[in-house]
């Protein structure tokens, strides 16, 4: 009930949101898009990956963290240099630049020999790829204390650490792990679902923490989910046991039946994959977006009047501040979602047959 009451709240305000944006964008067309606010432009930049980490800006002058960028292709071979080399998107280098338009904008690109703009491999440690790496070394380290903490205090009541992560690490054993895969078999596969419970709901709070090391949109990017998802897919598939496959190629019902349900149940191998992929970045995708449009809406109204941008601020903050503890809620929401259903198709894939 609550899950099904917050995604009412998030379409509510995602669809309001999108509508002002609209009318904002419309109105820009009309006039000084050129010049003016640009919404669109402003939520994208913000939930894209990006090749630096924006900081701040003073005035004119963008403060970020350049990041590795790393590319190969046959023409030019190996390059690695760092993002500043771009100074912003606005300059070339080494013939690469970032492109402002069509369907490679915001990727790396290069002229080949005919004068075509194509994409080098491209293995740069992006946004998304070092808050990734910080998550991971946030988890190393609290887990590794906890670790610690219980072999100097074996048997002894957790405190710090331990009384805040134990309570979450038993209701992942016991109403996820054991409840979907069983008894007999659910240890084997703790350590996976504990793995992606805490990976995913650390990002989705990391997400929402406007200021560096928080800010990058992990979980709201397709891929890190679909990788996400196939993780579970492979677990899935090299452990699913005789039975499992038996009920995918050939379905317990009448025989008429069967050549329209083999057909259905190995499409549904590959639906709930990809069920995962898609809930999970559409759900914290939604909440960046509904935020950043309503903060859109200050500097909308703000460029009609200043007194417009001052009245509309407060009910925007007001929105925002209640949006921002509804997205603290989803973030457990998501990650717990991940991992139970993850967790139910590995109980379908091990189930033993029923006689």
């Amino acid at each position: 009930m609550i899950a099904t009451a917050i995604k009412a709240v998030k379409q509510t305000f995602l669809i309001v949101s999108l509508i002002l944006l609209s009318w904002s964008q419309s109105m820009a067309a009309g006039g000084h898009s050129d010049e003016g606010f640009q919404p669109g432009a402003f939520i994208m930049d913000h939930i894209a990956d990006s090749y630096e980490w924006h900081i701040t800006t003073i005035g004119e002058k963008h403060v970020s963290i350049p990041l590795p960028v790393i590319l190969y292709s046959e023409e030019k071979g190996f390059d690695v240099f760092l993002s500043s080399k771009f100074h912003h998107g606005h300059d070339a280098y080494n013939g690469y630049e970032i492109a402002h338009e069509g369907d490679l904008k915001g990727k790396i690109v290069y002229q080949n020999e005919v004068g075509e703009w194509v994409r080098p491999w491209d293995i740069s440690i992006t946004k998304n790829v070092t808050a990734l790496f910080i998550s991971m070394l946030i988890l190393l380290w609290v887990f590794i204390s906890v670790a610690n903490a219980y072999k100097r205090r074996p048997g002894q009541a957790p405190t710090g650490l331990q009384n805040m992560l134990e309570p979450l690490i038993l209701f992942i054993r016991d109403d996820v792990a054991k409840s979907s895969i069983g008894e007999k078999k659910y240890e084997r596969f703790m350590p996976y679902l504990l793995t992606i419970f805490f990976v995913i709901f650390l990002n989705n709070l990391m997400g929402l923490i406007p200021f560096f090391p928080g800010g990058a949109n992990v979980t709201g990017n397709i891929a890190v989910t679909l990788i996400f998802a196939l993780i579970t897919f492979v677990i899935t598939s090299l452990n699913g046991n005789r039975n499992y496959w038996g009920h995918i190629f050939w379905p317990p019902v009448p025989h008429a039946l069967k050549p329209l349900m083999i057909p259905i149940e190995i499409i549904g191998v590959f639906i709930k994959p990809f069920v995962l992929m898609v809930r999970l970045f559409a759900n914290i995708t939604a909440g960046h977006i509904i935020m950043l449009g309503f903060f859109s809406l200050i500097f909308i109204f703000g460029a009609m009047s200043p007194a417009a941008g001052y009245g509309v601020s407060v009910v925007t903050i007001l929105f925002t501040v209640f949006m921002s503890f509804l997205e603290l809620l989803v973030a457990f929401i998501q990650a717990y979602v991940f991992t139970f259903l993850s967790a139910l198709y590995i109980g379908m894939a091990v189930e033993e047959a029923h006689h």
